[in-house]
């Protein structure tokens, strides 16, 4: 039997976060900022670090370099309790880092790729993975090394008796080379957002693009900002309403821990619409502090913000 519960799988680099921005930056000029964070940054170490935050058993594995970020990484997992055995280190690349330029409920990022670019198969813990149950995998687009074998690592983790699920992202490239038709029938819950859907499936409404993965999608979840979120698996969907928050500080991470509490009541066992509203409050929580994990400090800070910001006993 398994006693580990979540691996999560991606890139890991840091954000320089940037807020209150005067306008937007223009080629031979120079605008100002009000506020600057450096946090714990990159999708999958924030849907990692909130998982854990809300009581998930959860592993890293991922790539750094031997520098600072590198190790603000290590320990900014570690102190939200992720295990960060499976983390290897790099001397040939530097750790990543995402400059996010923050405006209202939308950003603009630039990302140096680094070590993450070099995360390949055969890194993965392979013999270690009868021991989990299950295995999250985050923004595949840019982690280069391990595009070409996306298939066959779900191939492995099936075989191996997990179960998986997959959030794309975005394709900074927008081509979108990702083979759908034979990677998703291995995947248990892929999890894009309406955009990401969009652009896969090369379709105009969310109807058409579900259409186009309905024969080779098991559980397809989709986060649709504050539309909530939407869950179609067996031909029948499910839908769940959006938790308002009025005075959001960002955005960033919130479908990363959509994914975190969307996770946890799937490894619970609860039912699909349990799993969409758990996922909606984490996404919601998450927009009341900085930089995607600020929210998720601990677990009194977390009932509290539930109960004062959503009226909820989550």
């Amino acid at each position: 039997m398994p006693t580990k519960e979540l691996l999560v799988i991606g890139e890991l680099n840091v954000d320089l976060i940037l807020n209150g921005i005067q306008g937007f930056p223009k080629i031979g000029t120079e605008i100002l900022a009000q506020k600057m964070n450096l946090t714990l940054g990159s999708s999958s170490a924030i849907m990692a670090a909130n998982a854990s935050a809300i009581g998930i058993d959860t592993y890293f594995c991922g790539l750094i370099g031997t520098d600072d970020f590198g190790t603000f990484l290590l320990n900014s997992l570690e102190s939200k309790g992720v295990k960060t055995v499976y983390i290897q280190k790099t001397t040939e690349h530097q750790t990543g880092i995402t400059v996010v330029m923050s405006y209202d409920q939308d950003r603009a990022n630039v990302t140096y790729c680094g070590a993450m670019e070099a995360l390949t198969y055969q890194k993965i813990p392979w013999d270690e993975l009868t021991g989990f149950k299950h295995l999250h995998l985050s923004n595949f687009f840019i982690q280069k090394g391990i595009r070409e074998d996306i298939v066959k690592i779900f191939e492995k983790a099936k075989s191996l008796g997990l179960t998986t699920s997959l959030d794309l992202q975005w394709d900074p490239e927008n081509l979108w080379d990702f083979d759908f038709k034979n990677c998703l029938p291995l995947v248990d819950i892929f999890m894009p957002n309406e955009a990401e859907l969009l652009a896969l499936t090369k379709k105009d409404t969310l109807d058409q693009a579900l259409e186009t993965i309905a024969t080779c999608s098991n559980t397809t979840v989709v986060k649709l900002g504050d539309k909530g979120s939407l869950a179609v698996a067996n031909g029948k969907r499910i839908a769940a309403p959006a938790f308002t928050n009025k005075n959001p500080v960002d955005t960033i991470g919130a479908g990363d821990s959509f994914n975190s509490g969307f996770i946890k009541k799937y490894l619970d066992g609860r039912p699909l619409e349990q799993c969409l509203q758990y996922g909606n409050l984490m996404g919601a929580l998450s927009t009341t502090a900085p930089g995607g994990t600020a929210a998720f400090a601990c677990k009194e800070s977390i009932k509290k913000t539930l109960k004062e910001t959503f009226n909820s006993e989550y």
